[in-house]
């Protein structure tokens, strides 16, 4: 990605010479998304809108004389999604430190969870078309239960956590703590394994947590071969068990298609009794997430940073979404 260089080096201090820069990154993707889950004569919303974001991320860092590194990351964020414009606010900083193979952040930390590989989608939006299409590709989405881990945010304050992650040739361990701020103090540790060894990356991650439902353990292997790639990963979400199966190919020198399915577990009567959320088919008031859901996604390569993005999803409450947009990096 190319970066845009706001501060050239600069000298620090006087009887040594440390390095600083600040430099600025981004994307800004936009095009049609449709949704057949609105309606104008239901919810106000068309069937077919505008879904738009511009990002700017903010990277400043400085370099001791001994190798230490200091860092400090936030990001400038607009957002539009079913017709509701939104935007730019700043999101909450991420401060680290890192020598050689070792870092530790602190603040709008990444996660442990969220840091796992073969969870999100080979696509530039991490999921299906040019906004994700509320991710159901990820295994540990379940229920009304999503992205609840720790992860960094791009558009909020983040967790205010810590995290210490360690990487050498092909392993990476990531340890990760937030506690949230309540009438009773609640805290999340995550753990997180990786390795890559030739075509293939085998992972694992695990979350703990005082919250109700958030408990859950994640595993996944996938195979790089070049023009194909193929995962399989699986979820255990505090009882709710998910897994997903995807593929994806290139074709020629600019395109590249990818599929995915996943299958999620009901949710058991006791865990509703206790008040849970419901997912069971044909019991009225669920969210009928229960059951399958299957995308494709096409992306054609423009050159310059900028590429053509196209994809369908039909979730597993039967809710079926295409979109079609352009994303350009910078």
């Amino acid at each position: 990605m190319k970066k845009v260089l706001f501060a050239t080096t600069a000298l620090i201090a006087t009887a040594s010479v440390a390095a600083a820069d600040v430099r600025i990154s981004g994307y800004g993707r936009f095009g049609l998304d449709y949704n057949d889950a609105n309606d104008r004569a239901v919810n106000g919303v068309s069937k077919t809108t505008i879904t738009s974001r511009l990002r700017l991320q903010f990277d400043m860092s400085a370099e001791t004389d001994a190798g230490v590194a200091f860092d400090a990351r936030f990001r400038a964020q607009a957002e539009s999604r079913d017709n509701t414009p939104g935007g730019a606010t700043f999101n909450g900083a991420r401060f680290g430190v890192s020598y050689q193979g070792f870092r530790v952040n602190v603040g709008n930390i990444i996660g442990a969870v969220e840091n796992m590989p073969g969870t999100y989608l080979e696509t530039r939006t991490a999921g299906i078309g040019i906004d994700g299409a509320s991710f159901y590709s990820h295994v540990g989405n379940v229920n009304n239960e999503f992205f609840n881990w720790d992860a960094y945010s791009s558009a909020g304050t983040g967790v205010n956590g810590i995290e210490a992650i360690y990487s050498t040739g092909g392993f990476t361990g990531h340890l990760s703590y937030s506690t949230r701020n309540g009438a009773v103090a609640s805290d999340r540790i995550g753990v997180m394994l990786s390795y890559n060894f030739g075509d293939w990356t085998v992972a694992a991650a695990h979350q703990s947590s005082d919250a109700m439902w958030e408990d859950k353990t994640l595993v996944s292997v996938a195979w790089d071969g070049g023009q194909f790639g193929a995962r399989v990963a699986y979820a255990d979400n505090d009882g709710i068990s998910k897994f997903g199966i995807y593929g994806n190919m290139d074709i020629g020198a600019s395109s590249n298609i990818l599929l995915f399915y996943t299958d999620e577990e009901a949710v058991s009567a006791s865990d509703v009794l206790a008040g849970r959320g419901d997912n069971r088919d044909a019991v009225a008031g669920s969210n009928m997430n229960e059951g399958g859901s299957y995308g494709i996604h096409y992306s054609y390569d423009l050159g310059g940073g900028a590429s053509f993005e196209a994809g369908y999803r039909r979730a597993s409450n039967d809710n079926d979404t295409f979109q079609a947009g352009v994303y350009f990096s910078f």
